[in-house]
């Protein structure tokens, strides 16, 4: 039997609809509009993504190719890791990297840790002044870090600790940013769990350490990924406070190679593709709970 007999009468026959294309909220996208989304984001990787590829390129290079070609060209004719070794040996990059991995790991430890105490006490418990707290925090955020560079380096050598690591740690230990990200993420969570573990006898740092972190280990991730950024990449403060060439990182190390060798581009290539390989293997291990985001705060059932 047909499709058309089996139909009842003043039935119509079912037509195969052609499949819906929705976004994230059940709203339905044009193809033209998901077709110029798509060109959006093409463009978008190839400014962003693009010049690293150019480096990793560059740095891959011998001597004899040309790396100024117009169309640039992203595949070396005869790959060599040799500028990779000039670079060592042109300067103590390992030496250096170790500084700035001691810099950023501690910055990480410090921001992590103080900017979960801080904004779980501004997000969860009650005290006077707990408004004006959360207000200097924000308004720390206004103050451009220029204009105070002075004033912590003139701290840094009443405190003894110019020429120091720890005086390159000290003052990022806690950034105000991380502290209002860690506020928002504590006041996403429901307060009738604290509620129920406060009847069942647990004191606030019980609280704190079995209930509020493991809710928030996203936005933890999104703390400890901006902490080490801004540590392994900072240049201006560890140039002012340093001066002895074994403790400097590695943004003042390979600046010796824009001086020293300013012609060589395969040089400088090579020294920055090895600062950038920790900052792409932290984000690929934390990239889970990273877009998690700072939303995270509800229960799960």
């Amino acid at each position: 039997m047909s499709v058309l007999e089996r139909t009842r009468p003043g039935q119509r026959p079912a037509v195969a609809r052609e499949p819906r294309i929705t976004d994230e909220h059940g709203r339905r996208v044009r193809l033209g509009e998901l077709a110029l989304r798509y060109v959006l984001l093409l463009a978008v990787l190839a400014l962003t993504v693009g010049p690293f590829l150019w480096q990793l390129s560059t740095s891959l290079k011998g001597p004899t190719e040309d790396i100024y070609s117009s169309p640039p060209s992203f595949t070396p004719a005869d790959p060599t890791l040799h500028n990779y070794q000039r670079v060592a040996d042109t300067i103590p990059v390992w030496d250096y990297a170790l500084n700035s991995l001691k810099v950023a790991g501690a910055n990480v430890v410090t921001n992590c840790v103080g900017s979960a105490l801080a904004g779980y006490a501004l997000a969860r418990l009650r005290y006077r002044g707990r408004r004006a707290a959360t207000l200097a925090f924000v308004l720390a955020m206004l103050v451009p870090v220029e204009g105070i560079i002075i004033a912590q380096f003139t701290t840094m050598r009443e405190l003894g600790l110019n020429n120091t690591l720890i005086g390159v740690v000290l003052p990022g230990c806690i950034g105000a940013v991380n502290v209002l990200l860690m506020r928002n993420a504590f006041l996403n969570l429901p307060y009738e769990i604290e509620e129920a573990a406060f009847v069942d006898g647990a004191n606030v740092w019980q609280r704190f350490l079995r209930i509020a972190v493991p809710s928030v280990k996203g936005t933890l991730a999104v703390v400890a990924i901006f902490a080490f950024m801004g540590a392994w990449d900072d240049f201006l403060w560890p140039l002012i406070v340093l001066s002895d060439p074994s403790k400097f990182t590695l943004t003042i190390g390979l600046n010796y190679l824009h001086g020293t060798f300013a012609n060589d581009e395969r040089l400088v290539a090579a020294g920055t593709v090895i600062a950038v390989a920790p900052l792409i293997a932290l984000f690929a291990c934390l990239q889970r709970y990273f877009f998690r985001g700072v939303g995270e705060g509800a229960v799960k059932g």
